[in-house]
């Protein structure tokens, strides 16, 4: 995600480094730069123009303090108008109706309906709501049954009439049911748009104007680009929607949808989805979403996705297996569960700060871990929990059922010996040790 542009924005940022001082001279050269680097990301030329000259005004303006380098005042500078550029603040959804009614709106192909399901998932798991899936796409019946799909996979019921060809009827119908279901949420998927042909986007007005909904919003697929902006525009004018949320932002996106929309249509980018699972949408952080660009990373958003998957009374078992020397290996696959449930693994590690650099380039399995989960599970229940029972032979018999080699076998056994004793120390007060060791590394 941003990966060329993150690129080009460390290369322009890189001239003002050494310099002593911030000269007109040497800004000109960096915003060329910075100008072409968010050309070649998509953005809008207006856009990019305006940009810089806001950079350029702040930049020109400040005297650089005794404690920063130019470079690092200039990086400061443009993430901070990266993050105005993309909202300044994070916007959630409006749920203030009983039920709140969310409209979907979106070319055809842009995830839409995938993505009705993830935020049906997000607001039953995060907010505590009881949401309805209504299927409103006359057109195409594979896409009442993806919804429905889509709905069993998450435990959120779906209503459809594939008797009535009337969309707006049907999300009349799909509230009265919410409502007699008593559910808190009804999110209503209409039909994708080929194109914005005057037809299609008169009826998603009508639905629009019959049902009031709390909270219209407009999916786009990012990797678009500039094309998604445009499309953004067009349906704006007709639906006045509330935000944006832009898809497939996990692929090769050039970022410039992400980094445009808010300035055209000035409306909030209110949710992003990273992913194909049910749990992979975030809400969208201007601030957090410009460190990342900056190859700053986003420990914040990292920490709460394993704060999310972290389980308080399995913790406490653990840590009492780790006191007995009990850790097994059941335990290492549940921990290895949970890393997985939190993302993929690119995402993940682009969200800390400096490896995305850092590994530029190499190709990170999104299942990095299935090597080791098929050895383990290739073990029997009594050498998953005593590990020192592995012999020759049973490493042997492990590698042969799990496909691997029997240096893979042992080089796993290394690892999980060694993350065992730095547990086992963190446990026994080692914790502080390393924690002064880290303080006096800075």
């Amino acid at each position: 995600m941003f990966d060329n542009l993150s690129e080009k924005l460390d290369k322009a940022l890189h001239v003002l480094k050494g310099h002593g001082q911030i000269t007109e001279i040497n800004v000109a050269e960096t915003l060329k730069e910075i100008r072409r680097a968010l050309l070649d990301a998509d953005v809008n030329f207006k856009i990019a123009k305006d940009f810089t000259n806001r950079v350029k005004e702040k930049a020109m303006g400040q005297d650089v303090l005794t404690t920063l380098q130019p470079g690092q005042l200039m990086v400061k500078i443009v993430k901070d108008e990266l993050t105005e550029l993309m909202g300044g603040d994070a916007e959630g959804v409006n749920l203030s109706g009983n039920p709140s009614i969310i409209l979907m709106s979106g070319l055809q192909g842009s995830g839409k309906t995938t993505f009705s399901g993830k935020l049906a998932n997000f607001l039953l798991s995060k907010k505590s709501k009881k949401p309805l899936l209504v299927a409103c796409d006359v057109y195409r019946p594979a896409a009442i049954d993806q919804l429905h799909i889509v709905g069993e996979q998450i435990g959120v019921e779906v209503y459809s009439d594939r008797e009535n060809n009337d969309p707006v009827a049907i999300a009349k119908a799909g509230i009265a049911h919410a409502k007699s279901l008593g559910c808190n949420v009804v999110i209503i998927d209409t039909a994708g748009r080929l194109a914005v042909d005057e037809q299609m986007m008169a009826e998603i007005a009508n639905i629009h104007k019959a049902i009031q909904p709390q909270e219209t919003l407009f999916v786009v697929d990012a990797m678009t680009g500039q094309d998604a902006v445009n499309t953004a525009k067009a349906f704006n004018d007709v639906l006045n929607f509330d935000g944006v949320i832009l898809t497939k932002l996990d692929g090769d996106t050039r970022g410039g949808a992400a980094i445009s929309i808010k300035s055209v249509v000035n409306k909030p980018i209110k949710f992003i989805g990273t992913g194909e699972k049910m749990e992979a949408i975030d809400v969208f952080h201007p601030s957090r979403m410009a460190d990342r660009i900056l190859g700053m990373g986003d420990v914040v958003s990292l920490v709460e996705r394993a704060q999310e998957q972290f389980d308080e009374e399995q913790a406490r078992k653990i840590q009492k297996k780790i006191a007995k020397n009990k850790f097994g290996f059941d335990d290492f696959l549940s921990q290895i569960q949970q890393i997985k449930r939190m993302g993929n693994m690119k995402d993940l590690i682009g969200m800390i700060p400096g490896a995305g650099k850092a590994l530029k380039g190499l190709d990170i399995d999104d299942d990095a871990f299935k090597h080791i989960e098929a050895i383990i599970h290739s073990m029997t229940p009594d050498e998953r929990s005593t590990p020192t029972l592995l012999n020759a032979s049973r490493k042997k018999r492990i590698a042969s059922g799990s496909g691997t080699s029997i240096q893979e076998v042992n080089q796993l056994l290394k690892q999980f010996d060694q993350m065992s004793k730095m547990m086992k120390m963190m446990q026994g007060g080692g914790g502080k040790k390393m924690m002064q060791m880290m303080q006096n590394l800075r």
